[in-house]
């Protein structure tokens, strides 16, 4: 992490100077209603390349570009597939992200090499003011160091990227607390290759059975697609679903271990705990998974348990999420 502190700007009155930021090659981050993203001008090879640096992010993993609007996509990439223009139309603003063609505009840093280009208009007054603002498609991966929690809310920004940002737009927590669902409906059928925001329920409204195929193996096509990611600094060990609450043994090896639950809090002799949603609703506990993890990360514990969600709509990209932070401390061999 870089020592110092970005500028740290109200959403609603920074978008101008933050806009400026853009344009000259800087770095800005900025709410979406998924995560913070650490954007940069998509069609200067430069910026693009700071953000890889900030993040400590391998060149291989591509990042997302986004856009103020959808009428922006084919005067940037050309024409597009049906399928493609039909999720757009019904998705965008919103938390989904296509895979399209990549354009002669965009470097080809941004897609870390691949001739295609994942893209997303977020669904954000302030991330969609700013893009608009700078004029330039703006690629943004989540505002964070690579392989570790995203985050929520400003304050994550700056506590995990310092003054490798220039600017830290602040517009509070984010609404949907996960990243996109990305999408290739390339095809003849549509691969879903990231759960996320936009559960698949919805998607097969519009376009029908999709395949689902969350995972690399090699370079991704997709960024958030490697087995092992989203992992706090304190190891995570993820209970399979179906478990009792808490009945992992808390206490009586002297370990001080946290404990995320997704709707009713466990016994006592946990070091810490956090709930995810008192009432069940799979909506809440998905903005509120990263900001918890957070939490616990720094509660000063040895390890983290966490319970699974419901296996189903939104809770599949929470139950992802936890199974790649937990893959990253998974013992190798």
């Amino acid at each position: 992490m870089s020592t110092g502190s970005p500028r740290l700007l109200p959403a609603d009155s920074g978008l101008a100077e933050a806009a400026s930021v853009l344009r000259t090659g800087g770095l800005v981050a900025f709410p979406t209603e998924t995560v913070y993203g650490l954007g940069a001008n998509a069609l200067d090879a430069r910026a693009a390349a700071r953000i890889f640096e900030a993040k400590a992010r391998p060149s291989f993993d591509p990042l997302i570009t986004h856009l103020a609007d959808a009428a922006d996509l084919e005067p940037l990439v050309g024409p597009v597939p049906p399928a493609v223009a039909a999720l757009a139309a019904r998705f965008w603003p919103g938390p989904l992200t296509l895979i399209v063609d990549r354009p002669a505009a965009i470097p080809p840093i941004v897609t870390s090499g691949l001739d295609t280009m994942a893209v997303r208009v977020p669904d954000n007054d302030h991330a969609r003011g700013l893009i608009a603002a700078a004029g330039v498609p703006v690629a943004a991966p989540s505002a964070n160091r690579f392989g570790q929690l995203s985050p929520t809310r400003a304050e994550h920004v700056v506590r995990g990227l310092g003054a490798a940002v220039d600017v830290v737009l602040d517009g509070g927590p984010t609404r949907c607390g996960i990243e996109s669902t990305i999408v290739d409906a390339r095809g003849e059928r549509p691969v879903v290759l990231r759960l996320g925001a936009l559960p698949v329920e919805e998607l097969e409204k519009v376009t029908g059975p999709v395949t689902i195929r969350p995972g690399s193996s090699g370079q991704p096509v997709a960024p958030g697609t490697l087995a092992a990611h989203y992992a706090p600094r304190t190891p995570l060990r993820l209970l399979p679903i179906g478990s009792p609450v808490g009945a992992e043994p808390a206490a009586g090896d002297g370990v001080r271990r946290g404990y995320l639950s997704f709707r009713d809090r466990p016994a006592d002799g946990w070091a810490a705990v956090e709930v995810l949603s008192a009432t069940g609703d799979l909506t809440e506990a998905a903005a509120r998974l990263f900001d918890a993890l957070h939490q616990l990360d720094a509660a000063g514990v040895a390890e983290i348990v966490a319970e699974s969600v419901p296996d189903t709509g939104v809770g599949r990209a929470v139950n992802d999420r936890l199974r790649r932070a937990a893959a990253t401390w998974q013992p190798a061999g």
